[in-house]
C-alpha cells in the first residue's frame, strides 16, 4: 500500500476511495457550524440597529482596465463562493454516477422521479396558498431541499439510520439542485444577453473537449472557470449555474494500478537521484493517478462545508423579528405557503411517487433502501435553506423576503422534529421488521468480478456461510500484515467464509510475487493456509532461502515445492486474481468485499464486524424474500 496507516487499520487511500462517505461525513459535521451561523445572523440582525443590512449591502468592486464587476458584499457569497458550493453538489452527483449505484442507471430513474415530484407538489402547495396574491412571484422558494443542512441533521437525529438512507437523500437533492438552478436560470432572470450566454457555453465545451484530450492539471481550468462564471454573470443568469455544470463533467474513476506503478518508478528516480526536476515529475505522477473529481473535491468540499454554507447562512438568515413582524408572518400567505410546501409537500411526494413506481413496475423499480429510510429523507428533505434563500432574495424583498425566510426557518424546526419521530418509532419495531423497514428488499449491485469459487478460490469457513469476507492481499504489504489478526478475530464467526486473492504490488515489494508463487504451490499439497499464516507471520523474511524454510516446517516436498513455484499452474492462478482485482476496480492492498460489496474505509475490528453483521441482515432480507 502506498499510503499512512493509523492505529484503526484505516489509510489515507482507503479514506479517499471512500469519497461518498467522506461526504457524508463532511456534511453532517459542517451542520453544526451552519446552524450557529444561522443564530449568530439572527442575533446579528435583532440587536445591532441595521448594521446587519448595511453591512451586506456594502459594494465591492473589481476593476481590470475597461472591465469590472460590481456586486454587493451579500451577492459575491450568493453568487460567487456559492459557485464552489455547488460544484462540489455536481461533483458528488458525478461519482454517483461513475462509481456508486447510480452506474447501473436504472437506479437513478425512482429517485430522480422523487426529486421532481418532491419539487413539483411543494410548488402546487405554495401557489394555492398564494393563488392570486403577491407572494406568487415566490413559487421557486418552496421546492428546494438543501443537501448539506439536511445530511447534517438527519445524522443528528437517525444516528443509526444507514449510510444508503442518506445516499437516497443525496441523489433525490443532487435532482432537485439541478432543477432548481435551471428555474432560477429560467424563471427568475429579467433578461438574458444572447452573447455572454454564448462564450459561456463555448468556454464549458471547451472545459468538456480538455476532459476528453486528459489534460489533468487543475491550473489549466481555472482561466476557463473563472471567465465561465463573469459570463454567466454578465449574461444575467445566476452563476452558480456554472459550478454544478462544471461538476458534472469530472469524471471519477478509482487509481489505475498501472498508473500507480509508474508513479511508484517516477519516486525511485528521484530516490536516486533527488533532484527539483524529479521531485516534479513524482509529484505530478502521483497527484495523475487521482480522477478529476478525487482531486477537485479535496480541495473544495472543506472550505465548501466549512467556511463558504455558514457565510451563506450568516449572509442570509438574518431576520428582523419583532412582535408586529410575527403576527403578520404566521398569517402570511407566503410564510404559511412555504412552511406546508417543505413540512407535507416534500415528504407526501418523495414517498408516494416511490411507491407509485414500484407498484407500476411491479417490484423491478424500487428504492434501494426500506420504506422507513424513504419517508425519514422525504421528511428531512424539507428542510430548505441554500436555493431557497438564493431564489426569495431573488423574487422578494423587504418584509415579503423576510416572511419567506421565516417559513424557510421554521419549516426545517419541523422537519427535523418530524423525521427524528419517524426513526424514533422506527427502532421501537422489532428486529426482523426493522431491518426491512431501514435496509429494504432490493438486490445489491455487486462490485466483485468474478464471484467467488470454490473449485478455484482458496477459502476458509463453512461453504454455506451467510457472508462472505474477500481480501485481494499482498504476502509483503505490511497493511496486510497488520490487517491479518484483525482477520482472524473475525473469523471467530461461525457464519462467515473468508477468501484470500493475491495482488502482489510487485513495484513496491519486490518478493510479494514470490510469496504468492510459494503459498500457491502450498496449496498443491494441501497446505494453502498454513503457508500464509506463516508469510504473514514473517513479512520481513521472504526470500527464496526462507520460502524453503517454511516448506521444511510444514513437511512439504521441498523439491516439488521448488518446481512447484515455477509452474504456470501457480503463476496462471495469480495472474488471473489480478486480473479479477482490475476488474473489481481493485489498486491497493488489503481491499475487503463483503458478500460481493466493496468495503470503504476502516478495517479494525468493529467496523469490519459492524459490516458483517449489515450483510448477514441483507442476506436474511434476501432469503425471505426468495
Amino acid at each position: 500500500m502506498y499510503a499512512v496507516s493509523d492505529m484503526n487499520g484505516s489509510t489515507t487511500w482507503t479514506r479517499r476511495v471512500a469519497p461518498i462517505r467522506v461526504f457524508l461525513r463532511t456534511e453532517a459535521g459542517s451542520a453544526g457550524v451552519l446552524v450557529a451561523a444561522i443564530v449568530v445572523a439572527m442575533i446579528w440582525a435583532n440587536v445591532a440597529d441595521g448594521s446587519y443590512e448595511s453591512f451586506w449591502h456594502t459594494d465591492l468592486s473589481i476593476h481590470l482596465g475597461d472591465m469590472s464587476v460590481e456586486l454587493t458584499v451579500r451577492e459575491w457569497v450568493n453568487s460567487g463562493l456559492m459557485t464552489l458550493f455547488f460544484l462540489v453538489v455536481g461533483l458528488e452527483a458525478r461519482r454517483e454516477f461513475d462509481l456508486g449505484d447510480l452506474r447501473d442507471r436504472r437506479r437513478f430513474i425512482l429517485p430522480a422521479a422523487a426529486g421532481i415530484a418532491g419539487m413539483i407538489l411543494p410548488v402546487s402547495i405554495f401557489l394555492a396558498i398564494n393563488h392570486g396574491g403577491p407572494g406568487t412571484a415566490g413559487w421557486g422558494v418552496a421546492m428546494s431541499t438543501d443537501t448539506a443542512l439536511a445530511l447534517g441533521l438527519l445524522a443528528l437525529v437517525g444516528k443509526r439510520v444507514p449510510d444508503q438512507a442518506r445516499l437516497f437523500l443525496v441523489t433525490v437533492s443532487v435532482v432537485d439542485d439541478l432543477v432548481a438552478l435551471i428555474v432560477i436560470a429560467v424563471a427568475y432572470t429579467d433578461e438574458i444577453s444572447p452573447m455572454p450566454l454564448l462564450v459561456a457555453v463555448i468556454l464549458f465545451g471547451i472545459t468538456i473537449v480538455m476532459g476528453r484530450l486528459k489534460v489533468r492539471s487543475g491550473y489549466a481550468y481555472v482561466p476557463f472557470g473563472i471567465a465561465i462564471w463573469g459570463a454567466m454573470l454578465a449574461s444575467g443568469i445566476d452563476p452558480v449555474v456554472a459550478g454544478l455544470a462544471l461538476g458534472l463533467t469530472a469524471a471519477a474513476y478509482t487509481p489505475d494500478r498501472g498508473a500507480l506503478e509508474q508513479a511508484s518508478d517516477q519516486f525511485r528516480s528521484f530516490r536516486e537521484q533527488p533532484t527539483p526536476e524529479l521531485a516534479r515529475f513524482a509529484r505530478v505522477t502521483l497527484v495523475q493517478t487521482l480522477s478529476p473529481n478525487d482531486r477537485l473535491q479535496r480541495t473544495y468540499q472543506g472550505w465548501s462545508s466549512y467556511l463558504i454554507v455558514p457565510l451563506f447562512g450568516l449572509a442570509n438568515a438574518g431576520i428582523s423579528i419583532d412582535a408586529h413582524f410575527l403576527r403578520t408572518a404566521v398569517t402570511s400567505p407566503v410564510t404559511i405557503g412555504v412552511f406546508l410546501a417543505y413540512v407535507l409537500g416534500k415528504p407526501i411526494a418523495v414517498t408516494g411517487v416511490s411507491a407509485l413506481i414500484a407498484v407500476v413496475t411491479k417490484g423491478r423499480i424500487r428504492p434501494g433502501v426500506g420504506w422507513a429510510s424513504v419517508l425519514g429523507s422525504g421528511t428531512i428533505a424539507g428542510i430548505g435553506f441554500t436555493v431557497s434563500f438564493l431564489i426569495a432574495a431573488l423574487a422578494f424583498e423587504g418584509p415579503m423576503l423576510a416572511e419567506a425566510k421565516l417559513g424557510v426557518l421554521a419549516a426545517a424546526v419541523a422537519a427535523s422534529v418530524l423525521t427524528w419521530a419517524e426513526f424514533r418509532i422506527t427502532f421501537m419495531l422489532p428486529k426482523a421488521k426493522r431491518a426491512v423497514a431501514l435496509l429494504g428488499d432490493a438486490d445489491q449491485l455487486i462490485d466483485l468480478i468474478p464471484e467467488v469459487d470454490e473449485e478455484r478460490d482458496h477459502v476458509r469457513g463453512p461453504s454455506d456461510a451467510s457472508v462472505t469476507l474477500v481480501e485481494y492481499g499482498d504476502f509483503q504489504c505490511p497493511y496486510c500484515g497488520r490487517a491479518e489478526p484483525i482477520v482472524r478475530e473475525v473469523l471467530n464467526d461461525i457464519d462467515l467464509r473468508f477468501v484470500w486473492r493475491n495482488l502482489p504490488l510487485t513495484d513496491v515489494h519486490p518478493q510479494a510475487q514470490t510469496a504468492a508463487q510459494a503459498a500457491e504451490a502450498a496449496g498443491l499439497q494441501g497446505k494453502y493456509w498454513e503457508m500464509h499464516d506463516l508469510l504473514l507471520a514473517n513479512q520481513d523474511k521472504l526470500r527464496i532461502m526462507d520460502l524453503l524454510g517454511y516448506a521444511r516446517q510444514l513437511d512439504l516436498d521441498t523439491e516439488r515445492f521448488h518446481a512447484d513455484m515455477m509452474q504456470p499452474t501457480c503463476t496462471d492462478r495469480i495472474a488471473g486474481d489480478v486480473e479479477s482485482a482490475d476488474l473489481s476496480g481493485v489498486s491497493g492492498t488489503p481491499t475487503f468485499f463483503i458478500n460481493g460489496r466493496r468495503h470503504y474505509g476502516a478495517y479494525d475490528v468493529h467496523t469490519l464486524k459492524e459490516a458483517i453483521r449489515l450483510a448477514r441482515v441483507r442476506a436474511k432480507i434476501a432469503e425471505k424474500r426468495r
